[in-house]
């Protein structure tokens, strides 16, 4: 029975710690393939190109946790992009236009989570209707042209600065912005996942939605907040998208729900709800970043990379599938 239960328990922890595994192997392959790979400008790169993704997939842990899903994300990031950018234009300071945009995010947020709770819409058909909605805003709201006059070059730093253009000591002019701000959202968001209400509520309802329910839990305005952490991170991704190129894109985001649910089941969370972790979605986002940048290095076509990001979400699945019929005893 002891062997047994080491058995088990070792299994576990390779499972959870398969996708840090799967990074850490794919730096070593890569770095040994190509000497350009391994350098600190090359990984820097690699954080600000995905520094959107991964912080949108911090917010759509909680929502797969809890059982949902958001397909609206990546139109949500280009509406709070906008509002934000728009925000500069009529002079407003360009930290209070990123709050504005991070705002911007939440607000589209609470509308889906209000749709999903009070409305009884399913998730996935909720977000699907508002990801063209918030799409169609946007195009509205712009014609369907980008937004750049006026903004201040300054807003540039948000993606494409180090931490020394703030603070100016010499070893931060090796530390990206975008990497101060994934580690803050991070840990931030890990500590409320594990120690706060909003974090053990997600679980229990990604769960057990009934038994929530009935264990005196409001699911309804959790499911609220839920929505709403993830709609402001989505704000926040779309100022860092548009700081890159110091103007608004109204067609960024697009297909960006993919990459950012793919990070989050790549790295362990379950679509079934009740599984899902912070650093496994950072796991799981920096080994799609990685295969990315791999496929540059190697020049491999874009419509490969389409192909492995693909067959990753069908392997991560099939994998979370395979593992839950087998706990259920129902083998494979």
């Amino acid at each position: 029975m002891k062997s047994s239960s080491k058995i088990q328990t070792l299994k576990a922890s390779v499972e959870h710690f398969l996708p840090f595994i799967s990074v850490l192997v794919l730096m070593v392959a890569l770095s040994l393939s190509t000497p350009h790979f391994l350098t600190w400008l090359n990984i820097s790169n690699i954080i600000r190109q995905h520094a959107q993704i991964i912080i949108m997939a911090v917010g759509m842990t909680f929502v797969i946790v809890s059982a949902g899903i958001d397909l609206s994300v990546g139109s949500m990031m280009a509406l709070a992009g906008i509002c934000g950018t728009f925000l500069m234009t009529a002079g407003v300071p360009i930290p209070l236009a990123v709050l504005g945009g991070c705002f911007a995010g939440l607000v589209c947020g609470l509308l889906n989570g209000l749709l999903i709770s009070r409305l009884k819409i399913p998730p996935f058909i909720a977000t699907l209707g508002t990801m063209q909605v918030f799409r169609g805003l946007v195009l509205e709201i712009t014609k369907g042209l980008p937004v750049d006059e006026g903004i201040p070059r300054s807003f540039g730093i948000l993606r494409n600065g180090n931490l020394s253009d703030l603070i100016p000591i010499p070893f931060f002019d090796l530390i990206p912005i975008p990497l101060v701000l994934i580690l803050l959202i991070c840990v931030l968001a890990s500590l409320t996942l594990r120690y706060t209400r909003l974090g053990r509520y997600s679980y229990a309802i990604g769960s057990n939605v009934e038994a929530a329910h009935h264990s005196g839990i409001r699911v309804g305005t959790y499911i609220v907040l839920i929505y709403a952490v993830c709609g402001f991170l989505a704000g926040l991704a779309g100022m860092i998208e548009f700081s890159s190129l110091v103007s608004g894109q109204p067609t960024a985001g697009v297909g960006y729900e993919l990459k950012v649910i793919a990070a989050v089941v790549i790295g362990g969370g379950s679509l079934m709800g009740g599984e899902g972790s912070v650093s496994g979605t950072i796991a799981g986002a920096l080994l799609m970043a990685i295969l990315l940048n791999a496929c540059v290095h190697l020049h491999i076509s874009d419509y490969i990379q389409q192909i492995v990001i693909g067959a990753l979400i069908v392997l991560a699945v099939a994998f979370d599938q395979l593992r839950k019929r087998k706990m259920a005893g129902g083998g494979v």
